[in-house]
């Protein structure tokens, strides 16, 4: 069975390049788009990580639902034992503590309503690989009185560094706070809203101003992303009955989820797409096949061989065509993605962002195995219809089809 397959699928070489070139375009093309939106996907979630949430965040129950408004009320007092028992695990990185406030920023001339971070600048500066600095330079733990400002706001306030500015907040008791800082740098992150509110100034600096010596929240950063789930729940686990909660990156950031939802509703579409023009370009390779071998076919059953062998055949011999081409599908796509990330493809900024950026085709095994079984499950269901439809032609008219 299979060696007459073979033989037949090597016998018309016209129509079966032409089926080949269908499947192996189609798997080429699934390969392509989803490595791309993969890449997209893992770029984004990547930037945020290390411009603005890093991988997890540990603070106090409540702190995430209801401490936007109300920072103050959910400090961490003593967050250093806290800290070393999360450095425990062989997965974490480093933790970081912050501070988060609300205030005015007073340029002399003009203030804006912002939101502010006090950070501890050396760790943050490894955490940080995704923000950019658009001018001056990075926060460092001799600045005591420095301030990294948003590229919008620096914008709107026209401030760059070198400038000083005037910061006025309210302390947790509800008295009026003021320090006056100098403008280090400007950063830009993929998230326009928060460039267009943030500063960041030392950690020392946030806790004058607000008259404490607690943080928000103990910021997690691992050595790797995809551990981010179990490092979570571990951390649930243990601090369950602690008063604290975990949140992930992918709780932390709603744009990004809901970035990820429209890209793929997008791409989806695509992917269905490519599968119809892989399935109707083989039906029809296949159909003029079969219609051109009816004769063929009636002559294996008038020697006595039965219709379900001729079926048999007829899905054989797409079998074979089915795997060759997308196993060489598979090859090629994979040459181009390695071919095109090298050279990398220009993208203009994602929705809410100023950032370009520059993207690859990944191979992602999930994807290419889809695209192979894409590529041969097409092949083989295109075959079906006119195996069928052979079958209920009289072995007398097949015949005619000879003379």
């Amino acid at each position: 069975m299979w060696k007459l397959a073979l033989r037949n699928v090597l016998r018309h070489k016209a129509r079966t390049g032409m089926t080949l070139l269908a499947i192996i375009a189609g798997v080429v093309g699934l390969i392509l788009s989803g490595g791309f939106v993969h890449d997209i996907f893992t770029q984004l979630g990547e930037v945020l990580i290390h411009s603005q949430s890093g991988h997890l965040q540990v603070a106090r129950t409540g702190y995430f639902e209801r401490g936007a408004r109300s920072p103050e009320k959910y400090l961490l007092m003593d967050a250093e034992p806290l800290r070393k028992k999360i450095m425990e695990n062989p997965a974490v990185e480093d933790v970081l503590g912050r501070l988060y406030f609300a205030g005015l920023l007073n340029n002399g001339r003009s203030d804006l309503p912002i939101i502010g971070e006090g950070v501890e600048p050396d760790r943050e500066a490894t955490l940080g690989s995704g923000m950019a600095i658009t001018a001056g330079q990075r926060l460092r733990g001799t600045d005591e009185h420095g301030m990294m400002v948003g590229h919008g706001l620096a914008h709107a306030l026209k401030l760059v560094p070198g400038n000083w500015v005037t910061l006025v907040i309210n302390t947790p008791e509800g008295a009026l706070n003021s320090l006056e800082f100098q403008v280090i740098g400007t950063f830009q992150t993929f998230s326009k809203d928060y460039d267009a509110h943030a500063v960041r100034i030392p950690l020392v600096a946030a806790r004058d101003l607000l008259a404490t010596t607690g943080i928000n929240t103990l910021v997690v950063s691992l050595k790797q992303t995809r551990d981010t789930e179990p490092i979570a729940a571990s951390l649930e686990k243990a601090f369950s009955r602690s008063g604290l909660e975990v949140n992930t990156w992918l709780k932390l950031n709603d744009f990004y989820a809901k970035t990820v939802k429209m890209y793929d509703v997008q791409f989806g579409v695509l992917r269905i797409i490519i599968l119809l023009m892989v399935l109707l370009s083989v039906v029809n390779s296949v159909n003029m096949s079969v219609f051109e071998r009816v004769g063929e076919f009636g002559t294996m059953m008038a020697l006595g061989n039965r219709s379900s062998r001729v079926i048999e055949l007829i899905i054989a011999e797409n079998v074979i065509i089915g795997l060759v081409g997308a196993a060489s599908g598979v090859i090629l796509g994979m040459a181009l993605a390695l071919a095109i990330s090298a050279i990398g493809i220009p993208m203009p900024p994602p929705p809410n962002a100023d950032l370009t950026y520059i993207a690859h085709i990944r191979i992602v095994p999930s994807v290419v195995a889809g695209a192979f079984a894409v590529g041969l499950i097409a092949t083989v269901m295109a075959a079906c219809l006119p195996a069928l439809r052979v079958r209920r032609i009289p072995i007398v008219d097949a015949l005619r089809q000879s003379i």
